[in-house]
């Protein structure tokens, strides 16, 4: 099982900014208990991230264990917020 993140990783892909380098593509973060969340969800309830990784709250829904780039997957959404999280190649292609 993998480790998961640390609020000060956490903290430094905020800062790093939303889309990977090279290419652009759309980075979001996943929760412990599966959800996909924007960087700007992450950024807003950034108190009940923090509650949930000091509680090591795995259950709350806030519990980050992870980011990555969404490839190719138009049918990926960012869960709270509704919005499709964008894959640049399925953009480019539609």
């Amino acid at each position: 099982m993998p480790t998961p993140m640390t609020l000060a990783e956490i903290k430094g892909l905020l800062r790093a900014g939303q889309y990977a380098w090279p290419g652009g593509y759309p980075l979001y973060f996943i929760t412990s208990d599966g959800a996909a969340l924007s960087f700007g969800t992450v950024r807003a309830e950034w108190r009940n991230v923090v509650q949930a990784h000091l509680w090591n709250d795995k259950r709350s829904g806030w519990h980050l264990a992870g980011c990555d780039a969404n490839w190719e997957d138009p049918e990926l959404y960012w869960d709270l917020c509704l919005r499709a999280c964008g894959a640049l190649l399925c953009q480019r292609s539609s």
